[in-house]
Parts: structure tokens; sequence; C-alpha cells
């Protein structure tokens, strides 16, 4: 018996809306077939029997029967009922033809339909109980032959076990397709209860939603982040969260992933109502749709990105701000005065602030004090410009204004800075009175935002060499000095990339004894030819190029050149002198690089190479210039201290710097022989040298009679036009062969 039960369909397993779809086509045939044996009826002229209307009555009353009543079992056994009382029907109708019975076989396999016992069953037995009825009372209409006509109950019996068999098939396929429904549901049970395990399980907040905003389903994750309860509210919807979106947003974020085509990623701010913090939440909607197109719910999961985008703005500020002053940065600012410019019609001032001899403060009370002076600064800055105003350090001690206006308004600005830096500054507890030198300039369009910012510092600058604590405003004159500076830098870096010996040459001027007018040594001067083959002279390019620090390679080709030809001219020119700039005495390659040029001469004499500084450049040089000359001295080259007495020296100074060579300034030397004053000082710096076992080269010698005022005070060495001006290397090194064609003519014999 279990067996069997195992073999046997269970019925019953059609889903609600599976039932309810076969069942409305079952009642619906059962309607027809009412209407088709009235119609068939009354062709036949039947429909005068009582049975036969009673019949017809029967299957019209299940079809009312199985639309009204509620359930499966009742209803379809109605159906069922209806089915065999219209295949009974048609019999009578047809006199108990052999044919007309097959309608019993096709009505059996229409309530297959059902996949139920119940109908399945009732027209089982109500074809049994038509059929033996039927054959006591009208045996010859309900059988065809005789044995029948004798034996209805047996008969009835073997008809429905006829019809039984005829519905093996359906019996089997729907016991076949039970079996696979339920391997099928297995599987699919499997895989949901998977999915579902990932779904609820997963720490990432996800949830499906309806078109219409209905929460169909969360998961744990999303519930513990937006501090839901585990079980929500019957008809909670998206409008019912316990946030909001923060700023005004013309669609709403379901709106957007309904209308989106395919998947989607929004990313929007919103703020708690708990708590009233904000949060950013990057949402990912997958749309889900039917075989028809039709959107049948919204997969969504959200990731708080609030630590990220707070990261991000963090970055974004520290990018657009500068760490020390909290003013804007150099790309903020440039950005910025872009936008200033592009939103308004109207010019725009820039003002190029730096502040006068902030390295002497800096050098003089630490790092530490001239940051905090700096931050007392930008202070200032901020109170004193006009609201709306964009203010930014771009560097160092330099910093930027800018603000609408025409070029009145900025110097009206510029003056009122200088007026409230005459209040000293707040440091260290006390006060430090300092000034600031400021360039003005005008910018129109945002396409000029840079051009002005030039143009500002170079006014800056004009302001710094006209003493300082002033406002300069850019002219056009400064125009074509920037012009000629940006020309200038252009030709260098052309050159530098080229054929340098060719671009680059190096001329040699002559350093010659005082005493006898003889060549003893020669300095190395760099020209420059265009490519219009025009020759240039230092004042053409070493600005821009110590500007831009295009000397550092510069300064190597002339060096590596240099040596070059002191090797070439080993027994004719004692040796060679080469200036250094204080951008290449900064370069911490710069030693390095001066020993790798000797190595590559193993033979030369290193003291017959003196490197050049001047004294400006090892006062206002920011590395230690005493350690870095110390290693100079240590590969054996000398060393020169260039234009002496042209800044803040003093004989005094002279012991604490490292120096072989003192080069006196020619504003010493001209006017020497008429001028008792300019004697006495090169007296005393000749005697200082000698007792700190120095040599000194007197520049700028023009005037025979300085020359002689010179050999009267014993200076050893003159260079100046007197003896020779800078000549090409093969032009200098005719004059090396016949020393005395150096001596100038009028004083030759």
């Amino acid at each position: 018996m279990l067996n069997l039960r195992r073999v046997l369909p269970t019925g019953g397993g059609l889903r609600d809306e599976d039932w309810t779809r076969r069942h409305r086509l079952l009642t619906v045939i059962l309607a027809v077939c009412a209407g088709g044996l009235t119609v068939f009826g009354a062709w036949r002229d039947e429909v005068g029997d009582p049975l036969i209307l009673v019949l017809l009555m029967v299957t019209l009353a299940c079809v009312v029967a199985g639309r009204l009543l509620s359930g499966r079992r009742l209803p379809s056994s109605f159906v069922s009922l209806g089915f065999t009382a219209a295949s009974a029907d048609f019999v009578m109708m047809c006199h108990g033809q052999t044919e007309a019975h097959f309608t019993f076989f096709i009505a059996v396999a229409a309530l297959a339909l059902y996949r139920d016992w119940a109908p399945f069953g009732m027209v089982l037995l109500a074809t049994v109980v038509h059929h033996a009825l039927f054959g006591l009372f009208d045996a010859t209409d309900t059988y065809g032959h005789h044995s029948a006509q004798q034996h209805p109950l047996y008969w009835a019996l073997l008809h429905g076990v006829a019809v039984l068999f005829a519905a093996l098939f359906q019996v089997v396929a729907w016991r076949l397709t039970e079996t696979e429904e339920a391997r099928a549901q297995a599987s699919l049970d499997k895989s949901q209860a998977q999915l579902g395990i990932a779904f609820d399980e997963t720490p990432v907040p996800m949830a499906m939603i309806s078109p219409d905003g209905l929460l169909l389903r969360t998961n744990s994750a999303y519930r513990s982040w937006l501090r839901l309860p585990d079980e929500l509210p019957a008809g909670f919807r998206v409008k019912d969260l316990p946030i909001s979106p923060v700023g005004t947003h013309p669609r709403g974020v379901l709106a957007e992933l309904v209308d989106a085509p395919h998947a989607t990623v929004l990313t929007r701010q919103y703020r708690r109502h708990d708590d009233g913090s904000i949060l950013w939440v990057e949402v990912h909607g997958t749309d889900l749709r039917d075989a028809d197109g039709n959107l049948e719910m919204i997969f969504v999961h959200c990731l708080d990105v609030t630590g990220s985008r707070l990261h991000e703005e963090e970055l974004r500020h520290q990018v657009r701000h500068d760490a020390l002053t909290g003013l804007l940065s150099r790309p903020g600012f440039e950005g910025d005065l872009a936008e200033l410019l592009a939103e308004q019609s109207a010019p725009a001032c820039v003002l190029y602030l730096d502040v006068d001899r902030f390295k002497s403060i800096n050098d003089g009370l630490g790092h530490a004090a001239g940051d905090e002076l700096l931050r007392a600064l930008a202070a200032r800055l901020a109170a004193t410009v006009p609201a709306g105003s964009l203010v930014a350090r771009l560097g160092g001690d330099e910093f930027v204004v800018a603000l609408p206006g025409p070029l009145e308004a900025g110097c009206q600005t510029g003056r009122d800075i200088l007026a409230a830096l005459t209040e000293p500054l707040p440091l260290n507890g006390g006060h430090l009175q300092i000034s600031v030198s400021i360039g003005l300039a005008a910018g129109r369009a945002a396409e000029q935002a840079e051009d002005a910012v030039l143009a500002a510092d170079t006014a800056m600058y004009a302001a710094k060499r006209a003493g300082g604590n002033r406002l300069q405003v850019f002219s056009d004159e400064m125009r074509v000095a920037v012009k000629e500076r940006i020309a200038a830098e252009a030709r260098l870096r052309a050159a530098l990339a080229g054929d340098r010996e060719a671009a680059l040459p190096v001329w040699f001027q002559p350093i010659v004894s005082t005493a006898t007018g003889r060549i003893v040594g020669a300095e190395a001067l760099v020209r420059m030819f265009t490519p219009e083959g025009t020759l240039l002279g230092p004042g053409h390019f070493i600005p821009a190029a110590e500007e831009t620090g295009l000397v550092v390679p510069l300064g190597e080709h002339v060096l590596r050149l240099a040596v070059r030809h002191l090797v070439a001219w080993t027994n004719q020119l004692p040796y060679i002198s080469v200036n250094v700039s204080p951008r290449q005495l900064a370069e911490p390659d710069f030693v390095p690089m001066v020993a790798s040029v000797l190595a590559e001469h193993p033979g030369l004499d290193p003291s017959r190479v003196v490197l050049e500084i001047t004294e400006t450049a090892l006062l206002g040089s920011a590395v230690d210039v005493r350690d870095r000359l110390e290693a100079i001295k240590d590969l054996g080259v000398r060393v020169a201290l260039d234009d002496f007495g042209t800044g803040y020296s003093s004989l005094t100074w002279l012991q604490s710097v490292p120096a072989d060579v003192v080069k006196l300034d020619r504003s010493f030397v001209a006017g020497l022989a008429a001028d008792p004053r300019k004697s006495s000082i090169i007296s005393a710096v000749l005697w200082l040298a000698r007792s700190l076992n120095m040599t000194v080269v007197a520049e700028g010698v023009e005037d025979p009679d300085d020359w002689k005022a010179l050999q009267a005070a014993e200076c050893p060495s003159c260079q100046g036009y007197l003896f020779g001006r800078p000549l090409p290397a093969s032009e200098f090194e005719l004059m090396l062969p016949f020393p005395e064609a150096a001596r100038p003519r009028q004083l030759a014999g």
C-alpha cells in the first residue's frame, strides 16, 4: 500500500495562480459545452426530453458552483461533475451511440489538468454511476450490445476501469511532472537558501524594493545600518526610512533607479533623523524585469562612503589650502582666480607680496619663529583685504591677493596692506616689525589668470629692487622685460638641448701679473650664439638661467669646457677661474659634479682650477656655505671670493671664509690713483689677505694710472680691459705663447 502511494501522484501541488488559471479555463469550457449541448439538442429536437433537460440544468448548475464556490476541492469537483453530466447528456442526445461515449474519455483527460484526485475521482465515479443507473433504467440507449444490456452494473464498472486506463497516461504524466517539480523545487529551495544566507548575512546593506517604493525584503546589515527593527511593519516604504536627502534634487533616488534603463550607481548625501548626522551613500541599483520587460523590483545595495568622502574632502582641502597658514594654496588660488575672471566682465586685480629680508628673520630667529611670523602675517592680510578677496600663500614668504575691481581698487588694497603692517606682528610673546614689497597687475579673462600673477610677480621684484616696503604697479616696460626674459629662457633651453659647444662657447679674459703684465691665468666667461648667428653677452641669458635653475646645467657645461681648454694649455696657462652661481652652490650634487670633472683628467693639478663665488651668494645661500667650500677645497680646487666689497663685507669677515683668492670689485679700482681712501682700503685688504695666505686680483683695471697705483700697493694680479677683453678660445690661445702681447700697447717696452 505504501509502495502504491509512492507510485501514484500526490495531487494538489499546483500553485494558487496556476490552479486558478486552469480552473477558470475548465469552467469556461464547461460553460461552452453547456451552450453547445443546448444548440445541439435543439437542432436534434431532443430538448423536450425531461431527463436531457435535467442533465443540462445540472451542467449549468455545476458551471455556477465552479465559478462561485471558494477553495479548490469543492469547485473543482462540481466542474468535474458538470463535465460528466454534459457527457451523459450528449450520449442521450445521440441515443447511446458508441462514439458519443468518447466524451467521457475526453473529460477525464481534461480534468487531469487539476492534478488533484478529488475532481479526477469525481469524473470516474460519476461515469460509473451514470452507466450503472442509466443501464438499469434505459439499457438500450446506454449500451449498444446485448451483454451490457443484460449486466449493466458489471459493464458500468468495466466502463469506469476503461476510462481509468484511458487516463493512465495522464496519471503517469501527472506523477512524472510532480517528481520533476519536486526535484526542481528542491534545487530551487537549495539555491534560495544559499541566496538567502548570502543576502541576509552579507555585511553590505541590501534591500529589494518594488517600483512603487515598498520594501519587499531587507537584510540584517541594512536594518542595522539604518537602525531599523528586525521585523518591519507591513507596507513599510522607502519614504518611511529614518533618513532624508540633503539639498534639493529634482527627482528622488527611487525615481532615478526606476527610470534607469540599466544598472545605476548614485551617490547622495543624507541626514539621519535620530542624531542629525550627515552620511554619504553610494546606491547601486539593479533592475529585475519579467519576460515582457516590465520592472518587477529593484535590487539595491548601499555603501556608506561617508569616511571616504570626508577623506576626499580633507585631501581636497589640503590641496587647495596651505598647511601652515590655512590660506589658499597655489593650485587652489589658480583655480579660483580663473573662476573669478570667468564670472565677471570687469577686471580683477592681483597683488603679489613678498616679505622684505625674510631670510634674515628666518635665519636669525629660527624656522619656528619664521613659521609663526607667516601665520601672523596671513591673519593680518585676511583681516585687511576686502570681503570676497582671494588670499593665498604661494610658498615661502610669498603671498598673493586677488579681488574684483579696477587697478584703483587694487592700489587702495595695497596701501591698506602697507598701512596694516606698520603695526608690529605678534611673535614669540612679543612683537616684530616687518615690511613687504607688493606688485600689482590686472587681468580681464580666465585665460589671463597666469599672466596676471606673473605680471604682479614682476612688479613685486621691481618694488623690492626699489628698496622694498612699497607698492609697484606693473607697466608696459616691465611687460617687455618679462617677454625678453621668457625669450631668453627659450633660447637658453634650446641651446642646452642642442650643440652646447657651438651655441654656448666659453670665452677667456686674461688675468695678468700686476708687476709684469704677463698672463698668469684666465677667467672663463660664457657667451651665446642665437640660431640667427647673433652673439649675446651673459646679461641676456644669465638672469633667466638663475631664475629658472638652468644655470645648473649651464655652469656644468662651462666648467667642463674650461677645464678641457686648461688641460690643452697645460704649459702655457697657470690656472683658469670659473664663476659659480648661488643656485649651483646650493645643489647637493655640485661637489660630486666637480669631482667627476677632475676625475676625467687624472693628470690635472686641481689647484689650477679656481671657482669664483660672489660674496652676496655666500650670504644668501640656504646651505652651510663653509662646509660646502671646505668640501670643494678638499678636492684640491681653489676658491675665489668674487666682487669683494659690493655686499655686506668687512675685513674681519674674510677670516670666516675658506677662500684662496680675493677679487676686488671694480668700484674699488676705478679712480684708485686719484683717491687716497681707496688706496687705504686696498692696502688693508692686501695686508689681511697676505696674513691669511690669500692672493688678490684687482678687477676692472682700465686706466694705466690705476695699474701703476696697484703696482705701488703690490697687488699680485690684475684683470680688465687694459690687458684684454674676453676672447674666443682660438684667439685667446694666440696670446699664450707670447705673454707680452697681453701688455697694453702704450706700456710695452
